[in-house]
């Protein structure tokens, strides 16, 4: 742990990248984990265009109980750890590939969110992307001022990321020092790719998740154990 810790002091450029694992630590229910009403639905047969564009209503529906849930949540210990990282950074950046916004809530500013904010909307008539945190609607699915349907701003399954997202992400981690990869599994692209695209780079890669990934060994530190016990412990005060 020591050398790992002498690593992020002395990096003046730090990437991080976080998953599920995480944000499941506030208890944010995992995307697929089953709970109430949707124990009968696939989320993947939900988070597609296809499904919004069959029955949007439904779609909302599902959004606004996971909006309700992680409304109810707070930032960790991990979290909070991350934000202070970045103060004391020169150049750093955040990667998630969460969309519950715990990361916003810690005090972190500079965050690439590749697969979106469950908390912004975007109309699909005039384009129109603003930042919406009311927990119920007139109606459903909501409506932007123009009239036009809303959607969740969230990627999902068939979408591409935000291109300017993705690209600020890849220089991020090829110009790190040292790149932090907390609480995911690793294998969801092209996210996961981004690890060996650091270590290719010359950076210092620090893992810590509870279990094991297919980079563990490779990396140049894996630690096993929760992100809000380890990171504390590994960026300080």
């Amino acid at each position: 742990m020591e050398q790992a810790r002498q690593w992020l002091k002395k990096a003046s450029k730090i990437a991080v990248l976080t998953g599920a694992g995480i944000s499941a630590e506030s208890r944010v229910p995992t995307f697929r984990g089953p709970r109430g009403m949707w124990r009968r639905l696939r989320p993947e047969d939900l988070a597609t265009p296809g499904a919004f564009a069959r029955d949007p209503k439904l779609v909302w529906e599902w959004y606004a109980w996971r909006r309700g849930l992680i409304a109810e949540t707070k930032p960790n210990a991990g979290h909070r750890a991350l934000a202070r990282l970045e103060e004391r950074t020169g150049e750093f950046a955040l990667v998630t590939q969460n969309v519950d916004g715990l990361h916003d809530r810690a005090g972190s500013r500079n965050i690439l969110k590749v697969h979106g904010d469950i908390w912004d909307v975007r109309c699909l008539e005039c384009g129109n992307e603003s930042r919406e945190e009311r927990l119920k609607f007139p109606e459903l699915p909501p409506r932007c001022a123009c009239g036009g349907m809303l959607r969740p701003g969230v990627v999902w399954f068939g979408e591409g990321m935000h291109a300017g997202v993705w690209d600020a992400a890849e220089r991020a981690v090829e110009a790190c020092d040292v790149m932090l990869v907390v609480g995911t599994s690793a294998v969801v692209y092209p996210a996961a790719g981004l690890v060996p695209l650091a270590k290719v780079a010359g950076a210092k890669v620090i893992e810590i998740n509870l279990e094991e990934t297919p980079f563990s060994a490779s990396l140049d530190k894996s630690f096993r154990g929760k992100a809000g016990e380890l990171l504390p412990e590994l960026i300080g005060g």
